[in-house]
């Protein structure tokens, strides 16, 4: 036997939606309970909880279909539409921003811009859905067996992320993005565009980083060839033959640690994911095409924009970071030995620094001194903890600066 309003539904012809059906489903249900109630087979009690209802709503749908029947319990609300339901204007206006401006946003970074610049007051899942039901996007897979996140450090400077991205930030233009972020918080620090990443990038990064906030306590980054010497590819890291970033990182007291997979790396690599899928679509609707503008666009108004969106407060008040007074250049460079030659000259990659004359010695021939290079690409020739001379790129001496007239 198929209750009235089921019935009725189903002469209406095509498909009823799940609702309707559970609702002529549970009509059928509470006829059968309602009579073997009425034959005192059943107490209200117990019909009550086959139905899965208290028994003051079974006694409320017992008087409503004792006066109406089967018409009484139908849920009126089916069929109509929804008071809530979005505006076709609107939903017009939407998909008309995101075809025309945002046609390479993600569904998330397109609501924040609905949010931010044009006023959208509707939820995210209304724009994700909106755009999946007209093909704007596709659903994301499913994701893969399930692993457990390493905690966070408990403080900002306890422990820092670096990593470079190589990516096409620009069309036609592949450029590497250096960043240095704060593990406790997902801040980031630090975040440069270069043609590509080595030794002097990490040296830049860290320099922004300390330069304004202190010293941390331990760099976490891959096992790339300036962070780290290996044997073979893939293979542990040689701790006792340290880079001129080890070098310059045990100096200041920072460990640096080595990642040894992706996963290890899943908070940076979840961030850098997250730039890939942003920072472009921001340069392209700024007009972005050259790295100095980028640059520019990246520092001052990207990052504190994505720092405000994505970085998370601290498991615990503080900070482990410590001032530095000392001299940062002459650490955060590279350093390489060299002795010096019967013409009182250090050669050096090709380039031949002539010492100059020195009031306080003869001259430094057979003496051992130290090379500096720095990331901007100037030289400096030490003795001991003196500096006899700086030289410009190409190995001619660089005009006095204040610090070697002092």
């Amino acid at each position: 036997v198929i209750c009235p309003v089921l019935w009725n539904l189903l002469e209406k012809g095509g498909e009823m939606r799940r609702t309707e059906q559970l609702q002529g489903l549970r009509l059928m249900k509470f006829e059968e309970i309602y009579e073997r109630a009425s034959k005192r087979e059943l107490s209200q009690s117990e019909a009550a909880e086959i139905l899965g209802m208290s028994e003051r709503t079974f006694r409320r749908w017992r008087d409503r279909f004792d006066a109406d029947g089967a018409e009484g319990l139908y849920d009126r609300r089916l069929g109509k539409v929804s008071g809530r339901r979005v505006p076709v204007d609107t939903m017009m206006e939407v998909l008309e921003l995101f075809d025309t401006r945002y046609f390479d946003f993600t569904a998330k970074h397109f609501f924040d811009k609905l949010v931010s610049e044009h006023g959208f007051t509707r939820s995210y899942n209304w724009v994700r859905l909106t755009l999946q039901g007209h093909g704007r996007k596709t659903k994301a897979p499913r994701r893969g067996a399930h692993r457990r996140r390493r905690p966070r450090r408990a403080l900002p400077g306890m422990m820092l992320h670096q990593d470079g991205s190589s990516h096409q930030w620009v069309p036609g233009q592949w450029w590497d993005l250096i960043v240095t972020m704060d593990d406790a918080t997902s801040d980031i620090h630090s975040a440069f565009f270069i043609e590509e990443e080595g030794t002097m990038s990490t040296f830049r990064g860290l320099s922004e980083v300390i330069s304004v906030n202190g010293l941390f306590c331990a760099l976490y980054a891959d096992r790339g060839s300036h962070y780290w010497h290996t044997s073979e590819a893939g293979g542990k890291v040689d701790r006792d033959n340290p880079t001129q970033v080890g070098r310059a990182l045990a100096q200041l007291g920072i460990e640096l640690i080595a990642a040894y997979s992706p996963e290890a790396r899943g908070r940076s690599e979840r961030m850098f994911g997250t730039l890939q899928k942003r920072l472009p679509q921001e340069l392209r609707l700024a007009g972005i095409s050259t790295m100095e503008e980028a640059n520019r666009f990246l520092r001052d108004t990207f990052l504190p924009e994505h720092n405000q969106r994505f970085a998370i407060t601290p498991e615990e008040p503080g900070s482990a970071f410590v001032p530095f007074a000392g001299n940062l250049d002459d650490i955060l460079c590279i350093q390489e030995g060299r002795t010096v030659g019967n013409d009182n000259t250090v050669r050096y990659k090709g380039l031949v620094l002539q010492i100059p004359e020195d009031r306080h010695r003869h001259h430094y021939v057979k003496a051992r001194v130290r090379v500096h290079q720095y990331p901007d690409g100037h030289l400096a020739v030490f003795h001991g903890p003196r500096c006899l001379a700086v030289y410009n790129a190409d190995g001619t001496f660089k005009e006095k600066t204040e610090r070697e007239a002092a």
